[in-house]
């Protein structure tokens, strides 16, 4: 793939890249294009970091750089939307309110609180904590639906105890099930995250038997994002993800430019 559709810079609360070091790094690796993905995450529970920004500051230097590097790179901007059941018409009114080539929808809180912190697998095991956030994830879906695609559906699988030991497909077909015939019936894609082999995982999210039976309902958009936080991270892994889609029966992936979806073959 030429284009990594989910990173992050100082603009998100968990980040200290600089956007133009982003875009170098990009061009460094041989990108074709690129989509900035800054975190939204409106009541957010921890008030201690800050996952807003303030969208005309981000378009302005975010377009600049889209201006400068158009010869070298195919700048887009997006966001990614933390997704909970109340802020349905607070997403919609937000990503309506800027022209956003690209709209992540993840889930971040699970009850309150977000799975990256160890706190919230006390009191619990990894497989009640796997059931909750897919749960959550279904919940998130049918409450916004106004976004192009979900991000690293088993997110939590990367911040349990056991790395994912007790977790498959098959485990919880259910609820995977549910949440990717909603993705199809929405027309949302699937996104294929390599943060998973940053977290130790081995794997992207959601895991290749996920990706294999999202095909076999019908899916058919996937995109790729490496959810990278600092330069050296972007399209990370891409050629372990590339070859497990394909492994799974997908021949093209898309990209978002102005909320429309354009169809490449990987590569």
């Amino acid at each position: 793939m030429r284009a990594d559709c989910h990173m992050h810079t100082y603009f998100s609360g968990d980040s200290e890249a600089k956007p133009e070091d982003m875009v170098l790094a990009a061009i460094d690796k041989g990108l074709e294009a690129i989509c900035f993905t800054d975190h939204e995450d409106i009541d957010y529970f921890c008030d201690d970091i800050e996952f807003v920004f303030d969208p005309e500051t981000y378009f302005k230097e975010l377009g600049a750089l889209k201006e400068k590097y158009k010869e070298k790179l195919d700048i887009r901007i997006g966001v990614e939307f933390g997704l909970q059941p109340h802020l349905a018409k607070k997403a919609k009114a937000f990503t309506a309110a800027n022209p956003y080539d690209f709209v992540i929808g993840s889930m971040h809180v699970v009850g309150g609180k977000d799975p990256y912190y160890p706190e919230f697998f006390e009191g619990i095991s990894d497989e009640e904590a796997y059931r909750m956030a897919l749960r959550e994830t279904i919940a998130d879906i049918r409450a916004v639906a106004d976004f192009d695609v979900l991000g690293h559906l088993d997110y939590v699988v990367r911040y349990c105890r056991e790395k994912g030991k007790d977790y498959s497909y098959r485990a919880f077909a259910d609820e995977i099930d549910t949440i990717l015939k909603e993705l199809i019936q929405y027309d949302i894609a699937l996104e294929i995250n390599t943060g998973g082999y940053k977290a130790g995982l081995g794997v992207p999210n959601p895991t290749p038997d996920v990706i294999r039976r999202y095909r076999e309902l019908g899916g058919e958009k996937i995109t790729f994002g490496a959810d990278a936080h600092k330069p050296e991270h972007i399209a990370f892994h891409f050629a372990d993800a590339a070859a497990i889609a394909q492994e799974a029966g997908f021949r093209y992936y898309v990209r978002f430019k102005e909320k429309k979806p354009e169809y490449l073959p990987i590569q």
